[in-house]
């Protein structure tokens, strides 16, 4: 790490003794992904069909991890995600997108996707500029996403900021558990699954009462990411 005046991380376990990775001797502030409430405003939209997220597919690379002594890595890259999950829209009568930076090679993975019944977008036209890349997550019903393959393994609690907004513009969230969280709920706008039936269960109860569930997931937004919060926070930690 570069020499900074403070350090802050979203990560819950992050230079704590429940971490599965080391501080590099700093001392870290936590705080929550903020974001801009007053930009991204509730938008209640009951006859919106389609779950959906916006992801790279090989954004992760190769994380090195020594364990027992021995270096090893892992293809952290969200593809390894996503494929693991690929077996969901089998499982649900929930529609499912996945607004994905596809690379020309990889035809074979998105006729995978499709025949399992993802409908899949393209990244570059949904996210081509921030007006649009918030009118496709308005227009959605919620998000379903999985986390790249690190955040599960090294269980800290880490939650997109992609989420975040939908969470702020009223859409219920099911996002794949990254570990013990100490303010993220799980229940009630957000659900945090670790298998796909879970998964499926999560969709199924928010589509029974879909209102209440995007209420709450606005509350959510409101309670933990309010920006004007956190930034006021981290001035008063950086600044003398």
């Amino acid at each position: 790490m570069p020499p900074h005046d403070a350090y802050f991380t979203i990560g819950e376990t992050v230079g704590t003794p429940a971490a599965r990775f080391p501080d590099n001797g700093l001392l870290w502030r936590h705080i929550h992904p903020p974001i801009c409430l007053d930009l991204w405003p509730y938008v209640f939209e009951p006859q919106s069909a389609t779950f959906t997220t916006v992801a790279g597919w090989w954004s992760g690379k190769w994380i090195k991890v020594i364990e027992d002594g021995k270096e090893v890595l892992y293809d952290n890259n969200k593809r390894v995600a996503f494929l693991q999950c690929v077996a969901l829209p089998r499982m649900t009568n929930q529609p499912l997108a996945l607004a994905l930076l596809l690379a020309n090679g990889d035809v074979a993975d998105r006729a995978l996707l499709e025949g399992h019944g993802w409908r899949v977008h393209d990244a570059r036209e949904v996210a081509s500029t921030p007006e649009r890349y918030q009118s496709y997550i308005q227009e959605s019903r919620g998000e379903w996403s999985c986390a790249k393959p690190v955040f599960v393994k090294f269980q800290n609690a880490w939650v997109s900021d992609r989420t975040v907004c939908y969470l702020a513009s009223g859409k219920p969230v099911v996002v794949q558990d990254t570990g013990p969280s100490a303010y993220l709920p799980d229940g009630e706008g957000m659900f945090r699954f670790s298998t796909l039936e879970s998964a499926a269960a999560a969709l199924e109860t928010i589509n029974a009462d879909y209102e209440r569930h995007c209420r709450a997931a606005r509350e959510i937004a409101a309670a933990h990411f309010d920006a004007e919060q956190i930034l006021a926070g981290m001035l008063h930690e950086a600044l003398p």
